[in-house]
């Protein structure tokens, strides 16, 4: 019986090896070459699943591939609010029967039993409920993981992953402490410990976080997930285990475990889910030891166009012409964590091409892009932004950009490779556009040379959207409308509003997502006439306008009333004038 479940397993298999693959090839899930690594090495290991290898690899993620095989099959998918709170057929079937088939029933009558499994495919299971329960079987493609969630609360501890975990651990802890340094080593190398690390991090991309925060106190470690701008704390391992997932942390970015008292930085490169992960690492010690913050950089993840980024048609127009500009500084500005680094991201893919040489001097360089010279900026040994400048612009580039102006020395550079011909991109730290001005007057730059070169500025928050699945539209009460100006954004009547609800889409916070709220200074001949008369911010922001600028504030009102996110989003990151 075993033999024949087998052989059509693996028979089955072959017949649908190819068109799992081209699937997820169709739905950008997969490239041809890891398809063929995968097929060469499910012929090396003896006809193992397809799906299994492309996952056990890390060439696609686990959701990835059932959701693929659901397409194939025809068979839908197990959401996970259909696992049962109770065990069904808990006396007919063992337990230990259904951890080995990786089958769990979901809800049965007089006629009919639904089974959730992990392979549809495996008839031999499906014929064992079929004799036990004298019912027709239904088969339903479930996601492993969820199967193994749901497997666990019914029939195990109740235990989560990392409670499991930790567990394992305490187990090895009782051997001794962990005060010493290589037993530290030990401790942080060994599978317990890099499986709750990698936990960590998986559960950070699961949730769409863009940072994760470790932080001791002193009676507990604190694990926090920063999503769409918001911390969120999570499940986090005992305080005692700080000290070896800080270590494990330190070692897979190559940092010295030993040094506890300097802040260190570091980068791991890591492919999880089927995406190449790069996290930034910063540690910095404080009262209760070291906190580590990790920044998830996933390129696949960021889209390099404005539209989606939130640039409205009439700006992105305006927007485009600065960029067009043979020579001149564009400059982004914004707080931190405002998206500027993105844009011009955005900006450089959409001047990227064979006709332009195009160098940057980054700290850090986040994505690293195709055809772009791009230069690490490292202080330690000299090579900081204005030396790096001083080089490059003897390589002869016509596209410059550099990661952040901090200082007039980087500024002057800045200026006279506009004024020799070259197109700069630079960021900057201010609240608004106007502001930007006054700023760089302030670092000491001459105002001849500032109007002579800066050509526009952008300055950018970013909001939260609502989740489309869930948001739900409201009238907007007479006073807000009136205060707020808000039918200049709609002809409806009455003005209608949107706010968040929740769902299982989007975690339910009722938001998935963020884009850019915006307003574009472009520097005409009127404003350049103030700037020269050291005139106030204030004064050069209503000019702007008078030209047509849209501020932040009503880009962001203009987003609310359309639905794409909540008046009071916009009032967290703005403020009228």
């Amino acid at each position: 019986m075993l033999e024949s479940k087998a052989l059509f397993c693996k028979q089955k298999a072959k017949q649908l090896t190819k068109r799992l693959g081209d699937i997820l090839i169709e739905r950008g899930k997969l490239d041809t070459a890891n398809l063929e690594r995968a097929l060469r090495l499910q012929q090396a290991e003896g006809g193992e699943r397809i799906g299994a290898i492309l996952i056990r690899a890390g060439m696609t993620a686990e959701r990835d591939v059932v959701e693929a095989l659901s397409a194939q099959l025809g068979l839908p998918l197990v959401p996970a609010t259909d696992y049962p709170e109770l065990p069904v057929l808990e006396e007919s079937v063992s337990v230990r029967f259904l951890k080995e088939s990786k089958a769990l029933p979901l809800h049965e009558d007089a006629e009919k039993l639904v089974l959730a499994m992990a392979d549809p495919l495996d008839e031999y299971v499906i014929n064992a409920f079929r004799l036990v329960t004298h019912r027709e079987v239904i088969a339903r493609l479930a996601v492993p993981s969820e199967l193994d969630v749901a497997f666990e609360r019914l029939y195990g501890s109740g235990k989560s992953s990392m409670d499991q975990i930790v567990g394992e651990v305490e187990t090895r802890e009782e051997e001794g402490g962990n005060e010493d340094l290589q037993q530290l080593k030990d401790l942080a190398s060994e599978a317990p410990i890099i499986r709750l690390v990698s936990l960590i991090i998986s559960h950070a991309l699961e949730a769409r976080a863009s940072d994760i925060h470790i932080e001791p106190f002193e009676n507990r470690l604190i694990v926090r997930y920063r999503v769409d701008g918001v911390m969120h704390e999570v499940e986090s391992p005992p305080r005692r285990f700080s000290a070896a997932v800080i270590s494990r942390i330190k070692i897979m970015a190559s940092l010295d475990i030993a040094e506890r008292r300097l802040p260190q930085d570091g980068r791991i490169k890591l492919r999880i889910q089927g995406k190449e992960i790069d996290l930034r690492v910063s540690t910095v010690p404080t009262m209760h030891g070291e906190s580590v913050v990790m920044r998830i950089l996933d390129k696949s993840g960021t889209a390099l166009d404005f539209t989606t980024l939130g640039f409205d048609p009439d700006v992105l127009q305006r927007f485009m012409d600065v960029l067009m500009q043979p020579h001149g500084i564009l400059l982004v500005t914004g707080p931190t964590g405002s998206g500027k680094t993105t844009t011009l991201y955005t900006a450089l893919d959409k001047l990227n091409n064979p006709d332009l040489k195009i160098l940057t001097v980054e700290d850090p360089v986040e994505y690293q892009m195709e055809g772009i010279n791009q230069i690490q900026v490292k202080p330690q040994i000299g090579l900081t932004f204005a030396n790096a400048l001083r080089s490059i612009v003897r390589q002869d580039p016509d596209v410059i950009m550099i990661g952040e102006i901090r200082d007039l020395e980087t500024a002057q550079i800045a200026v006279q490779s506009a004024l020799t011909g070259h197109m700069v991109l630079s960021t900057l730290h201010t609240n608004d556009a106007a502001s930007t001005i006054n700023r760089l007057l302030d670092m000491g730059m001459d105002d001849y040379l500032l109007t002579s070169t800066v050509n526009g500025i952008l300055a950018q928050r970013l909001v939260r959207t609502l989740c489309s699945h869930c948001r739900e539209a409201f009238p907007a009460l007479p006073e807000v409308v009136e205060e707020m100006k808000l039918e200049r954004y709609t002809r409806a009547d009455p003005v209608m509003l949107y706010r968040p609800v929740g769902c299982e889409e989007c975690g339910g916070t009722g938001y998935m997502g963020r884009l850019s709220i915006v307003e574009l200074l472009v520097i005409s001949d009127a404003i350049r006439s103030l700037v020269m008369r050291h005139v106030t911010a204030g004064e050069i922001r209503q000019q702007a306008i008078a030209e047509g600028m849209q501020t932040m504030y009503e880009n962001g009102l203009h987003k609310a009333v359309t639905g794409v996110t909540t008046i009071e989003e916009v009032l967290r990151v703005t403020r009228e004038e």
